[in-house]
């Protein structure tokens, strides 16, 4: 059965979609078989990968108020990422978030709309938009963990306080299963004294959750969508596929997977 893992916080800008995309596309290459779901209107993960938002015919938005099957609407990204799928989206999305808001049982649409592929993949990486609104619940409800992404900068744990209760929240209300796979640093820099007083105190209060792998600030992680690539088809010895590759890894030992 495949695991179900949410990349989450309300913070615009922390490395949502640049960590959701490559994460996959890394425990693609390590020859597990993912799929990436995007559930951000604005269709970053989308369009990161190469795929014109215009050509699509059916996405997250069918499949979550039942319009299409999730099978219909998977496609293959990146012929040089074999094991890598996605289910794109479109800006209409946005328009789940009201249509879904007199829905009974109204948090579990994504969950039910996945599980008939879920034992498909070994992994299911979701990608959120910066809200807590109704999209992100239902991906946290659909979910068995959530990343969040933190940037190394002073605002680091501004809101992170909001998300977290959410957190609670969906484990008491709706979904017992969902933990905390970790807190990601991302855009690091090392010769910040201030990047590395906010790792200190993130890892001094945070311990255990926070990731060893810290992701740093990268100039082909930010180049790589603008060319429709993962970062592994970009540049896979640049840094930023290096940390990646360290993060999939750390991923596969605490939940004891392997080949």
């Amino acid at each position: 059965m495949g695991k179900i893992i949410s990349i989450a916080n309300q913070k615009g800008g922390v490395g949502k979609t640049t960590t959701a995309t490559n994460l996959s596309a890394c425990l693609a290459v390590m020859e597990y078989k993912v799929l990436l779901v995007d559930a951000d209107p604005q269709a970053n993960a989308t369009s990161g990968l190469g795929v014109n938002t215009e050509d699509i015919t059916g996405g997250t938005y069918e499949c979550l108020l039942g319009q299409s099957a999730v099978e219909d609407c998977i496609i293959e990204p990146d012929p040089d990422t074999p094991n890598l799928y996605l289910l794109p989206t479109r800006i209409d999305l946005v328009g789940a978030e009201l249509e879904l808001v007199e829905a009974k049982q109204r948090e579990f649409y994504l969950r039910n709309a996945l599980a008939p592929v879920k034992d498909e993949y070994d992994f299911i990486i979701i990608d959120c938009s910066p809200s807590l609104g109704l999209i992100t619940i239902n991906a946290l409800t659909a979910s068995d963990s959530v990343i969040i992404p933190i940037q190394s900068e002073y605002f680091a744990l501004e809101g992170l306080g909001k998300l977290l209760n959410t957190v609670r929240i969906v484990q008491t209300r709706l979904n017992p299963q969902l933990s905390i796979e970790g807190l990601l640093i991302t855009m690091y820099d090392a010769r910040l004294r201030l990047a590395r007083q906010v790792v200190e105190d993130v890892r001094k209060h945070f311990k255990h959750m926070v990731f060893d792998t810290l992701i740093y600030r990268n100039t082909k992680l930010a180049e790589a969508p603008s060319y429709g690539r993962n970062i592994i088809t970009h540049d896979a010895t640049c840094s930023g596929a290096v940390n990646y590759l360290n993060l999939a890894s750390e991923i596969l030992k605490r939940n004891k997977i392997s080949k």
